[in-house]
């Protein structure tokens, strides 16, 4: 009772602003996680080899990587409504294109086009929510922010997989992929309708205290929240770097080494991300045990034997167990690093701060992706995998060392302190 006393306090705290973000999140999340549980196995279909989905995912990664610095610095001038419109609106149209091109060149272009307009509704997210917040909300309201993004993703991995097999029943398979991926392009587009209803204050005429623009001038390592910005960016690259390797490629790896169905594989994802919703929902009480970045290091060490039982195991359900397990604990971690940085970066640098984050991540899945493929394709679907999850969790430990050493220093925020009441 006490657990749900917690949480219901908090909710209750939230503004409009914030409830109706929760329902954008829901609405694109659902139709991004049937997009992509199924765009995969819609180029292997057209006769694509997995060189082809290595290209895809690595030109949608290394367009965000490209574009979320300058769309970070854009929302922090224009205002996060306009670059969450724009986002939201520009990327469901290129999906809607997705799901029916064919043609090699247009799938690889369209994919860049994807990565450019997501980015504008990736970088306004977290900024959104903390300019909507106080300080003392946002532990809480950052675990509830990816624990409805990650339980939205639940419902589109396991409707993609479900949906794809039965339109098998009444057309081609290739036709049924196709229809799955222009409904999930609808279900994100739908997420333009709680974005229009946000009201964004203006900037300068806030209550409290004036809004500081963002200025190039604040560019520099003189700089305490550029210096902050770097540190974190540095953590992510490496996880990036591991994560490009294996996360892109899970629904091929359950297909690969174990021929699993559509259906089993939208199921075994959708119960990862149901796993880690959970997980993102109890961060808080370990961020008050331990404070939020030890917290951050043990749930990302937690993982790795479970990254490895994956590798290794020829069993599909021992595969399920340390996928579902390393999906949770690697991902829990998410919604704490988010609250800290925002807590220590200024609000007119919150979107930079973002964007450089996940710029990072991105170009880790941008480097990384062709090589993934190429070696899944050189050593096979055993041994392939295998080594490419070994390496992944070598990045995966090197790269919680380094956060742990370069902020550990780093007191604990009110959010995180027990003796603050929520509010």
């Amino acid at each position: 009772m006490a657990f749900y006393r917690e949480w219901a306090g908090q909710i209750k705290g939230y503004n409009r602003n914030i409830k109706l973000a929760f329902m954008a999140n829901i609405l694109t999340q659902i139709g991004f996680g049937i997009f992509m549980v199924i765009y995969n196995f819609y180029i292997r279909e057209l006769g694509y080899s997995e060189n082809i989905n290595g290209q895809v995912i690595s030109m949608t990664a290394l367009a965000t990587a490209m574009i979320l610095v300058p769309a970070g610095i854009a929302s922090d001038r224009i205002g996060r409504k306009k670059a969450m419109l724009f986002g939201a609106a520009a990327t469901g149209a290129v999906m809607l294109f997705r799901s029916v091109i064919e043609l090699q060149s247009l799938l690889i272009l369209f994919a860049f086009f994807s990565g450019l307009t997501t980015a504008f509704l990736q970088v306004s997210s977290i900024p959104w929510l903390a300019e909507n917040s106080k300080a003392d909300q946002r532990v809480h309201l950052f675990s509830i922010h990816f624990a409805i993004m990650t339980g939205a993703n639940v419902i589109g991995n396991l409707s993609g997989g479900i949906l794809t097999d039965i339109f098998s029943l009444f057309t081609t398979h290739l036709n049924s992929l196709r229809i799955t991926l222009l409904i999930g392009s609808l279900f994100f587009m739908a997420g333009l309708i709680p974005i229009l209803r946000f009201n964004e204050k203006q900037k300068g005429k806030r209550e409290d205290k004036p809004l500081k623009r963002f200025s190039f001038k604040d560019l520099s390592f003189k700089n305490d929240g550029i210096k902050i910005i770097a540190m974190f960016a540095f953590a992510q690259l490496l996880i990036g770097f591991g994560a490009g390797l294996v996360i892109p490629y899970l629904n091929l790896y359950f297909a690969d080494r174990f021929a699993a169905s559509n259906s089993a594989i939208g199921f075994i994802i959708s119960l990862g991300q149901a796993a880690t919703a959970f997980a993102m929902i109890i961060g808080p009480i370990v961020v008050r045990k331990v404070g939020e970045v030890k917290a951050v290091v043990i749930l990302q060490l937690m993982s790795l034997p479970f990254l490895l039982l994956t590798a290794y195991t020829e069993h599909l359900w021992l595969a399920a167990i340390g996928f579902l397990f390393r999906q949770a604990l690697m991902n829990a971690g998410n919604p704490i690093q988010m609250s800290l940085m925002m807590s220590k970066v200024d609000d007119s640098m919150k979107g930079l701060a973002n964007s450089v984050n996940q710029m990072v991540f991105n170009l880790g899945w941008a480097v990384m992706g062709p090589v993934s493929t190429g070696i899944v394709i050189k050593y096979g679907a055993y041994w392939g995998y295998a080594l490419v999850f070994s390496i992944t969790a070598s990045l995966y430990l090197v790269g919680s060392l380094y956060f742990f050493f370069v902020f550990r220093s780093y007191k604990k925020t009110k959010a995180a302190n027990p003796a603050v009441k929520a509010v």
